[in-house]
């Protein structure tokens, strides 16, 4: 399943709604470190395809990236790594912590 992106809140809320487990970044598209993390992020998908992952573009999506981090209680952060469990944020991670070694530890 490749990365999917979204951009509003009723799109999260569907996907909240249908899946048990899925990956969710929030992404800059004017920061690099974002920029490295979101290769991390999308190399790890690239290598687990049944993992449901989307993302979202802050500078695009900010309703969507403030109504997530409210509705969760976890701050907001960018980039941010999210994984979501039974309607719960179950592991996040931001910057340079995003990568692929970690992704796979706390997703898998």
């Amino acid at each position: 399943m490749p990365n999917i992106k979204i951009d509003t809140i009723e799109e999260f809320q569907e996907i909240a709604e249908s899946q048990v487990a899925f990956l969710f970044f929030k992404n800059s598209l004017t920061c690099p470190i974002a920029q490295a993390a979101f290769e991390e992020f999308d190399a790890f998908t690239k290598e687990h395809d049944s993992v449901a992952a989307y993302y979202l573009n802050v500078q695009e999506a900010r309703p969507l990236s403030n109504y997530i981090a409210e509705t969760y209680g976890v701050k907001h952060e960018s980039p941010q790594a999210l994984l979501f469990k039974g309607k719960q944020v179950a592991w996040n991670e931001s910057h340079w912590k995003i990568t692929v070694e970690s992704l796979t530890e706390n997703v898998l």
